[in-house]
């Protein structure tokens, strides 16, 4: 009896000792306000950028280099966006570039995480000889400057008669190192090696086994993946000046760098072009970021 009461007062002073004190209200709104003031200062800095390219998209080249600089829409404004982008339309092939840099992207991204899928399946699922020595090699490629592959990247696209097509943007990039690197080590940590053999017993195929439970089971890194991919290859200048001589065939980075001459550039117009364009990277960006959203909440349900 004595011994249950010292073990009921010992429990209790160690709840009184270590018993969190519940805040007040104004520490609560002290804490909110310590919390969101860095985050809205951060916002800030990250939108604010944005709102300048919409603003100055809107200004002639004196105003745009003004001081101050133009911060606020002129109650005239669409007239003057109207004009820049009457310019930019008649200096470039705009939507046709637009056109291009969708094009590309979208494939890249199709073919990039189909192959780099497969890839990282292969080597995180199967055991062959050479496995790790092949993978080691694989990620030694992650090394190598890009600027090495500059001159025979352009002689190889020339010999196969691809200078200025779009064949020449997505087909190289299609599959990567880093592709495959990330998807095999998301199969590895992720999908059990009985549910494979499981499939394999139930009589599925090799490749049925990767359409039907791999690939759904790995959605949240192919939404990843997949925005990586489609920004990398959308904001690819250097590849795409190398390879992309025809007007009509540039993409959007090229195109708004045309704009660029020796002595005039006509920053309202690269404006104009810079806003239209960030609209298809936002959709992307929130289909895929629903994608994987979707998936980690299923998974998580399921678990």
């Amino acid at each position: 009896m004595s011994q249950g009461k010292i073990q009921t007062g010992a429990n209790i002073k160690l709840e009184e000792r270590y018993k969190i004190k519940e805040s007040s209200p104004v520490m609560e709104v002290i804490k909110s306000i310590l919390l969101y003031i860095p985050l809205l200062f951060w916002a800030f800095i990250i939108c604010f950028p944005f709102w300048y390219m919409l603003v100055a998209s809107t200004r002639t080249q004196g105003e745009i280099f003004g001081f101050p600089p133009p911060l606020t829409f002129k109650p005239d404004f669409l007239e003057q966006f109207l004009k820049n982008y009457q310019s930019l339309v008649s200096k470039t092939y705009f939507w046709r570039n637009l056109w291009n840099s969708i094009y590309i992207s979208s494939m890249t991204t199709l073919l990039g995480t189909f192959l780099c899928s497969l890839g990282g399946y292969g080597f995180g699922m199967y055991r062959f000889k050479g496995r790790n020595t092949l993978f080691s090699l694989m990620l030694f490629t992650l090394m190598v400057p890009q600027t090495i592959n500059i001159v025979p990247y352009f002689i190889m696209m020339s010999t196969f008669g691809w200078i200025s097509t779009a064949r020449a943007m997505y087909l190289p990039a299609a599959a990567s190192a880093f592709g495959i690197f990330l998807m095999r080590q998301y199969i590895v940590a992720s999908i059990p090696v009985d549910l494979v053999e499981a499939a394999r017993v139930d009589g599925c195929s090799e490749f049925g086994i990767y359409w039907r439970i791999v690939l759904p089971l790995i959605s949240p890194v192919i939404g990843s993946y997949g925005i990586i991919t489609f920004l990398n290859q959308w904001n690819n200048y250097m590849t795409a000046l190398i390879v992309l001589k025809d007007p009509k065939s540039l993409t959007v980075p090229v195109a708004l760098g045309s704009l660029k001459g020796l002595q005039n550039v006509d920053y309202g117009a690269i404006m104009v072009g810079t806003v239209i364009s960030v609209f298809p990277l936002l959709l992307m960006f929130v289909f895929m970021s629903k994608m994987i959203i979707s998936k980690v909440t299923e998974g998580a349900l399921k678990e």
